[in-house]
Protein backbone atom coordinates (compact mmCIF):
# COMPACT_ATOMS: atom_id res chain seq x y z
CA UNK A 1 0.00 0.00 0.00
CA UNK A 2 1.40 3.46 -0.60
CA UNK A 3 0.86 5.67 2.39
CA UNK A 4 1.66 9.59 2.51
CA UNK A 5 2.61 10.60 5.91
CA UNK A 6 1.44 14.34 6.28
CA UNK A 7 3.50 16.13 8.19
CA UNK A 8 6.33 14.74 7.94
CA UNK A 9 9.06 12.92 10.35
CA UNK A 10 7.83 14.44 13.57
CA UNK A 11 6.95 12.89 16.76
CA UNK A 12 4.08 10.29 15.59
CA UNK A 13 5.08 10.90 11.68
CA UNK A 14 8.45 9.21 12.43
CA UNK A 15 7.05 6.32 14.15
CA UNK A 16 4.38 5.33 11.63
CA UNK A 17 6.59 5.70 8.81
CA UNK A 18 9.41 3.55 10.39
CA UNK A 19 6.80 0.59 11.06
CA UNK A 20 5.10 0.62 7.65
CA UNK A 21 8.22 0.46 5.82
CA UNK A 22 8.87 -2.57 8.17
CA UNK A 23 5.88 -4.15 6.75
CA UNK A 24 6.49 -3.83 3.55
CA UNK A 25 4.07 -0.58 2.48
CA UNK A 26 5.60 2.01 0.28
CA UNK A 27 5.66 5.43 3.11
CA UNK A 28 6.15 8.79 1.62
CA UNK A 29 6.89 12.26 3.57
CA UNK A 30 5.32 15.03 3.04
CA UNK A 31 7.08 18.16 4.53
CA UNK A 32 8.26 21.10 4.27
CA UNK A 33 11.55 19.36 3.58
CA UNK A 34 9.24 17.66 0.73
CA UNK A 35 8.07 20.38 -0.91
CA UNK A 36 4.31 20.38 1.13
CA UNK A 37 3.37 23.21 2.72
CA UNK A 38 0.18 23.77 4.98
CA UNK A 39 0.31 27.56 3.73
CA UNK A 40 0.43 26.71 0.09
CA UNK A 41 -2.25 24.31 -1.46
CA UNK A 42 -0.51 24.22 -4.58
CA UNK A 43 1.98 21.96 -3.27
CA UNK A 44 -0.77 19.41 -1.78
CA UNK A 45 -2.14 17.50 -4.81
CA UNK A 46 1.52 16.37 -5.75
CA UNK A 47 2.10 14.83 -2.54
CA UNK A 48 -1.24 13.07 -2.32
CA UNK A 49 -0.59 12.13 -5.93
CA UNK A 50 -0.67 8.14 -6.29
CA UNK A 51 -1.48 7.41 -2.12
CA UNK A 52 -4.05 5.04 -1.44
CA UNK A 53 -3.72 6.10 2.41
CA UNK A 54 -2.99 9.32 4.24
CA UNK A 55 -2.06 10.06 7.85
CA UNK A 56 -2.69 13.69 8.58
CA UNK A 57 -1.17 15.28 11.88
CA UNK A 58 -1.13 18.99 11.60
CA UNK A 59 1.57 21.24 14.28
CA UNK A 60 1.24 23.17 16.87
CA UNK A 61 -2.92 21.61 17.26
CA UNK A 62 -6.13 21.55 15.12
CA UNK A 63 -7.85 23.65 17.43
CA UNK A 64 -6.33 26.80 15.91
CA UNK A 65 -7.80 29.27 13.77
CA UNK A 66 -7.93 28.80 10.30
CA UNK A 67 -6.93 24.96 10.73
CA UNK A 68 -10.70 23.85 9.79
CA UNK A 69 -9.85 25.34 6.75
CA UNK A 70 -6.99 24.02 5.74
CA UNK A 71 -8.82 20.33 6.94
CA UNK A 72 -11.67 21.12 4.47
CA UNK A 73 -9.20 21.70 1.63
CA UNK A 74 -6.94 18.77 2.02
CA UNK A 75 -10.07 16.61 2.16
CA UNK A 76 -12.16 17.74 -0.86
CA UNK A 77 -8.20 17.06 -2.32
CA UNK A 78 -7.47 13.54 -0.96
CA UNK A 79 -11.33 12.87 -2.29
CA UNK A 80 -10.35 14.42 -6.09
CA UNK A 81 -7.02 12.25 -5.71
CA UNK A 82 -8.52 9.10 -5.15
CA UNK A 83 -7.91 7.68 -1.75
CA UNK A 84 -9.76 5.35 0.00
CA UNK A 85 -8.76 6.49 3.75
CA UNK A 86 -7.39 8.96 6.02
CA UNK A 87 -6.14 8.77 9.40
CA UNK A 88 -6.30 12.13 11.58
CA UNK A 89 -4.35 12.94 14.67
CA UNK A 90 -6.99 14.59 17.02
CA UNK A 91 -7.22 15.31 20.56
CA UNK A 92 -9.68 14.69 23.30
CA UNK A 93 -11.23 17.15 24.90
CA UNK A 94 -10.68 20.25 22.30
CA UNK A 95 -13.68 21.93 20.64
CA UNK A 96 -11.62 23.43 18.43
CA UNK A 97 -9.91 20.44 17.24
CA UNK A 98 -13.36 18.37 16.87
CA UNK A 99 -14.30 21.43 14.20
CA UNK A 100 -11.03 19.80 12.07
CA UNK A 101 -12.29 16.62 12.08
CA UNK A 102 -15.74 17.30 11.01
CA UNK A 103 -14.18 19.36 8.19
CA UNK A 104 -11.97 16.99 7.01
CA UNK A 105 -14.94 14.38 6.63
CA UNK A 106 -16.50 16.89 4.56
CA UNK A 107 -14.42 15.45 2.04
CA UNK A 108 -16.32 12.19 1.94
CA UNK A 109 -12.98 9.85 2.08
CA UNK A 110 -13.57 7.76 5.36
CA UNK A 111 -11.45 9.08 8.21
CA UNK A 112 -10.33 7.57 11.63
CA UNK A 113 -9.41 10.03 13.65
CA UNK A 114 -7.41 8.89 16.70
CA UNK A 115 -7.98 11.58 19.60
CA UNK A 116 -5.33 11.34 21.90
CA UNK A 117 -4.71 12.38 25.65
CA UNK A 118 -1.53 14.43 26.60
CA UNK A 119 1.29 12.43 25.09
CA UNK A 120 3.81 10.98 27.80
CA UNK A 121 6.87 12.05 25.27
CA UNK A 122 5.64 15.74 26.29
CA UNK A 123 8.29 15.32 28.92
CA UNK A 124 11.35 14.19 26.98
CA UNK A 125 10.87 15.16 22.80
CA UNK A 126 9.37 18.62 23.15
CA UNK A 127 8.55 21.74 25.35
CA UNK A 128 8.55 20.34 28.69
CA UNK A 129 12.17 18.41 28.08
CA UNK A 130 13.55 21.16 29.02
CA UNK A 131 11.65 21.73 32.33
CA UNK A 132 12.36 18.41 33.13
CA UNK A 133 15.77 18.67 33.51
CA UNK A 134 15.70 22.14 35.69
CA UNK A 135 13.05 19.64 37.63
CA UNK A 136 10.28 22.18 37.29
CA UNK A 137 7.13 21.43 35.46
CA UNK A 138 5.55 24.60 34.74
CA UNK A 139 2.17 25.02 33.39
CA UNK A 140 -0.76 27.05 33.06
CA UNK A 141 -2.51 24.60 34.79
CA UNK A 142 -3.89 23.20 37.66
CA UNK A 143 -3.07 19.79 39.29
CA UNK A 144 -5.51 17.77 37.53
CA UNK A 145 -5.36 14.20 36.58
CA UNK A 146 -4.33 13.39 32.76
CA UNK A 147 -4.49 9.91 31.41
CA UNK A 148 -1.20 10.31 29.51
CA UNK A 149 -0.50 7.80 26.67
CA UNK A 150 2.39 6.70 24.99
CA UNK A 151 3.43 7.59 21.18
CA UNK A 152 4.33 4.06 20.67
CA UNK A 153 0.88 3.20 21.65
CA UNK A 154 -0.42 5.83 18.46
CA UNK A 155 2.05 4.92 16.19
CA UNK A 156 1.12 1.09 16.75
CA UNK A 157 -2.71 2.54 16.27
CA UNK A 158 -2.25 4.90 13.65
CA UNK A 159 -1.19 1.74 11.73
CA UNK A 160 -3.58 -0.75 12.29
CA UNK A 161 -6.20 2.07 11.37
CA UNK A 162 -3.91 2.97 7.67
CA UNK A 163 -3.42 -1.09 6.57
CA UNK A 164 -6.78 -3.06 7.95
CA UNK A 165 -8.68 -4.58 5.23
CA UNK A 166 -11.41 -2.04 5.33
CA UNK A 167 -11.16 1.48 6.15
CA UNK A 168 -13.07 2.87 8.91
CA UNK A 169 -15.53 6.00 9.34
CA UNK A 170 -14.87 6.37 12.60
CA UNK A 171 -13.35 8.20 15.65
CA UNK A 172 -11.09 6.20 18.56
CA UNK A 173 -10.28 8.02 21.92
CA UNK A 174 -6.43 6.96 23.31
CA UNK A 175 -5.17 7.43 26.31
CA UNK A 176 -3.08 5.57 28.80
CA UNK A 177 -4.21 3.07 31.43
CA UNK A 178 -3.93 5.14 34.45
CA UNK A 179 -5.10 9.13 35.90
CA UNK A 180 -2.25 10.97 37.20
CA UNK A 181 -1.77 14.17 38.62
CA UNK A 182 1.19 16.16 37.18
CA UNK A 183 2.41 16.37 40.49
CA UNK A 184 2.25 12.33 40.49
CA UNK A 185 3.59 12.14 36.73
CA UNK A 186 6.32 14.43 38.16
CA UNK A 187 7.42 12.03 41.13
CA UNK A 188 7.21 9.56 38.45
CA UNK A 189 9.62 11.36 36.34
CA UNK A 190 11.72 11.69 39.64
CA UNK A 191 12.06 7.83 39.81
CA UNK A 192 13.20 7.56 36.38
CA UNK A 193 15.48 10.38 36.18
CA UNK A 194 17.20 9.99 39.68
CA UNK A 195 16.95 13.94 40.24
CA UNK A 196 13.69 16.14 41.87
CA UNK A 197 11.41 17.17 39.60
CA UNK A 198 8.29 18.74 41.01
CA UNK A 199 5.32 20.56 39.24
CA UNK A 200 4.41 24.47 39.55
CA UNK A 201 0.90 25.80 38.37
CA UNK A 202 2.29 29.18 36.88
CA UNK A 203 0.58 31.81 35.01
CA UNK A 204 0.72 32.21 30.85
CA UNK A 205 3.78 34.59 30.87
CA UNK A 206 5.84 32.42 33.19
CA UNK A 207 5.37 29.58 31.53
CA UNK A 208 6.21 31.17 28.07
CA UNK A 209 8.81 32.66 29.84
CA UNK A 210 9.90 29.42 30.98
CA UNK A 211 9.73 27.56 27.22
CA UNK A 212 11.88 30.18 25.73
CA UNK A 213 14.44 29.21 27.90
CA UNK A 214 14.72 25.84 25.44
CA UNK A 215 14.02 27.71 22.15
CA UNK A 216 10.27 27.93 21.76
CA UNK A 217 9.20 30.95 20.64
CA UNK A 218 6.76 32.59 22.17
CA UNK A 219 4.20 32.87 19.00
CA UNK A 220 3.98 29.36 19.24
CA UNK A 221 4.16 28.90 23.06
CA UNK A 222 1.04 31.42 23.65
CA UNK A 223 -1.54 30.23 21.80
CA UNK A 224 -0.32 26.34 23.62
CA UNK A 225 -0.65 27.81 26.71
CA UNK A 226 -3.81 29.60 25.76
CA UNK A 227 -5.45 26.15 25.00
CA UNK A 228 -4.04 24.13 28.11
CA UNK A 229 -6.11 27.09 30.33
CA UNK A 230 -8.66 25.63 28.33
CA UNK A 231 -8.69 22.09 28.25
CA UNK A 232 -6.45 20.97 31.53
CA UNK A 233 -9.60 21.52 33.61
CA UNK A 234 -10.11 18.01 34.15
CA UNK A 235 -12.10 17.26 31.28
CA UNK A 236 -10.22 14.51 30.34
CA UNK A 237 -10.01 12.60 33.88
CA UNK A 238 -11.34 9.48 32.16
CA UNK A 239 -9.63 6.56 30.58
CA UNK A 240 -10.30 5.84 26.87
CA UNK A 241 -10.49 2.35 25.38
CA UNK A 242 -8.74 3.19 21.68
CA UNK A 243 -5.66 1.33 22.36
CA UNK A 244 -7.40 -1.84 23.42
CA UNK A 245 -9.72 -1.79 20.95
CA UNK A 246 -7.27 -1.12 17.76
CA UNK A 247 -4.27 -3.19 19.31
CA UNK A 248 -5.95 -5.93 21.72
CA UNK A 249 -3.77 -5.16 24.64
CA UNK A 250 -3.53 -2.55 27.23
CA UNK A 251 -2.22 0.72 26.99
CA UNK A 252 1.91 1.48 28.09
CA UNK A 253 2.01 3.16 31.79
CA UNK A 254 3.99 6.12 32.36
CA UNK A 255 6.82 4.47 34.14
CA UNK A 256 7.24 2.62 31.67
CA UNK A 257 7.99 5.24 28.63
CA UNK A 258 9.87 7.33 31.68
CA UNK A 259 12.18 4.18 32.47
CA UNK A 260 12.87 3.63 28.76
CA UNK A 261 13.44 7.69 27.98
CA UNK A 262 15.68 8.02 31.05
CA UNK A 263 17.47 4.95 29.23
CA UNK A 264 18.27 6.47 26.02
CA UNK A 265 19.12 9.80 27.58
CA UNK A 266 16.65 11.99 27.46
CA UNK A 267 17.52 13.96 29.87
CA UNK A 268 21.20 13.97 30.30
Amino acid sequence: MDIVIIGGAGRTGSRIHDRLTARGHTARLASRRTGFDWEDTDTWRPALEGAEAAYVCFTPDLAFPGVPEKMAALGRLAHDAGLRRLVLLSGRGEEGARTSEAALREGGVPTTVLRCSWFQQNFSEHFLAGPVRRGRLRLPAPDIPEAFVDLEDVADAAVVALTRPEPEDVTYELSGPELLTFTQAAAVLTGATGRPVAFEPVDVPTFIADVALDGVPAEEAEPLAHLFTEILDGRNATLAGGVAQLLGREPSPLSTYASRAARAGAWS
